[in-house]
């Protein structure tokens, strides 16, 4: 299909030149595709444009005025196409990247700094929250997610890995004693996530392949890894919970994590979700390039 602002442009600068093949010369396309536009345009428009015979171009009544709409349009027009093809080569503009509520709080806020420090044209818009969001219909460029991917039509890349860990407070394990298999967790006070994909508030899942599978009860649930960790480190209960979630719990000694005799299910990794686009706007280019670099080849969670 024929775009309508080269036809617009062939139109006007064959009024200008009364010639097609000036204008032609003027865009770099041939005399041939230069006519097609104008055909197109009129086509269109249902209106003829020019009087044309073998010598020369001439503009009708309608034409006239189409050449006023065009003056006043297409500097506007091309001034907007060279402000978003500018932002293909330079990153600035609004760039809306969405997170969970606490890898967003812990591990990509800290970092707008410097991003920002390398690419100051760029603004973050940072969103906050543990719901899927919709790229195309909220509107934005980026988001994280953790766990397994599931929309297909979506690009994707891997930022890390973050390994389940099982953990409570050092009163607790003194207080219940430490479990030693993943079936005793059966007999505590596990406190449960609604958002995990492999610790459902009632269920936990264990083994490479989430076949070992306990049922389990506690007195609190939430949507919110900060307000477990935080109830967790108050003595509550236990925690089954990515390591990026309690990484600096256990670090301070706040919680201790065991060892159980069956490994911990496979979180399913830590992606960065954006739409296919062939040539993405270099301000989701150099983000997506910061964060990679920013949580490779050792995540800032790591423990050990």
């Amino acid at each position: 299909m024929l775009d309508r602002i080269t036809g617009m442009q062939v139109f006007s600068r064959a009024a200008h030149t009364g010639s097609l093949s000036a204008a032609a010369r003027q865009l770099s396309i041939s005399p041939g595709m230069a006519t097609k536009h104008l055909d197109a345009l009129e086509g269109r428009l249902g209106v003829r444009l020019f009087h044309r015979s073998t010598r020369k171009l001439s503009l009708t009544e309608p034409g006239r005025q189409y050449l006023e709409t065009c003056i006043r349009l297409l500097p506007e027009l091309e001034e907007v196409e060279a402000m978003i093809a500018s932002q293909r080569v330079d990153a600035t503009g609004l760039l809306r990247l969405n997170t969970p509520l606490s890898f967003g709080v812990r591990y990509v806020a800290p970092l707008i700094s410097a991003f920002s420090a390398q690419h100051p044209k760029v603004t973050v818009d940072l969103g906050l929250n543990d719901r899927i969001v919709d790229l195309v219909d909220e509107g934005w460029d980026l988001t994280i997610r953790v766990g397994p991917l599931k929309d297909s039509r979506l690009v994707s890349r891997r930022l890390a890995e973050s390994a389940m860990i099982v953990c409570a407070a050092p009163a607790y394990w003194a207080a219940r004693g430490r479990p030693k298999l993943w079936a005793d967790l059966k007999d505590h006070n596990c406190l449960g996530s609604s958002i995990s994909a492999v610790s459902q508030p009632d269920e936990w899942l264990f083994g490479e392949h989430r076949d070992k599978r306990v049922a389990v009860k506690g007195t609190m649930r939430t949507n919110n890894g900060n307000a477990l960790v935080n109830a967790a480190i108050a003595g509550l209960g236990v925690l089954y919970e990515p390591e990026f979630v309690v990484a600096d719990a256990i670090r301070w000694g706040e919680l201790e994590s065991v060892t159980l005799e069956a490994p911990a299910a496979s979180l399913g990794g830590i992606h960065l979700i954006y739409l296919p686009d062939r040539s993405p706007t270099a301000k989701v280019r150099v983000m997506i390039d910061f964060l990679v670099a920013a949580f490779n080849p050792n995540p800032p969670w790591a423990i050990q």
